[in-house]
């Protein structure tokens, strides 16, 4: 548990740290493909609305299968496709950096506040993903959350690295 907590931490960490060079400098221009086709190519305003839709989604997902009903797994999840979270990404897209910033931030803070409170009864309660079939609650953690927002830090960087050059 504590490593789970240091890491979503860190991971908040990143992107405060990250926040200054994004925000500095001249304004990102958005995406004009910000789906999950070949051609789609995200600037930190589609990153960082992604990653502050997530972080709420996905800590709800968590809830859901925690108290899903049993004696089966809970449906939870969704895929990358799903017209629901692109249509937040377009939306939230435009809002200001120092707004997305601050909404990763909170995001970040509520996963804090709920690790503390997980049991180890609450990380072994079955879920079903539509893709990946079934998965314990506290491996949604890890795929959808903390790898993933480890991930998004890494694609900052190197979008902060292509404008440097």
């Amino acid at each position: 548990m504590s490593t789970d907590i240091e890491r979503i931490s860190a991971a908040r960490r990143g992107y405060a740290d990250l926040g200054p060079r994004l925000l500095g400098g001249p304004p990102w221009p958005l995406a004009e493909d910000y789906g999950t086709g070949p051609e789609a190519s995200w600037g930190p305003g589609e990153v960082l609305a992604h990653v502050e839709e997530m972080l709420p989604f996905w800590l709800g997902e968590m809830e859901r299968v925690i108290d899903g009903p049993g004696p089966g797994p809970t449906p939870f999840g969704r895929i990358a496709d799903d017209p629901v979270r692109i249509g937040i990404i377009g939306r939230d897209r435009s809002l200001p950096l120092r707004v997305l910033i601050d909404r990763v931030d909170d995001g970040f803070q509520a996963w804090e506040d709920r690790l503390g409170t997980l049991t180890d009864e609450d990380r072994t309660r079955m879920g079903r993903h539509p893709r990946l079939g079934e998965m314990a609650a506290g491996d949604i953690l890890e795929r959808f959350v903390i790898g993933h927002a480890e991930d998004h830090i890494a694609q900052l960087t190197e979008i902060l690295a292509a404008r440097a050059d």
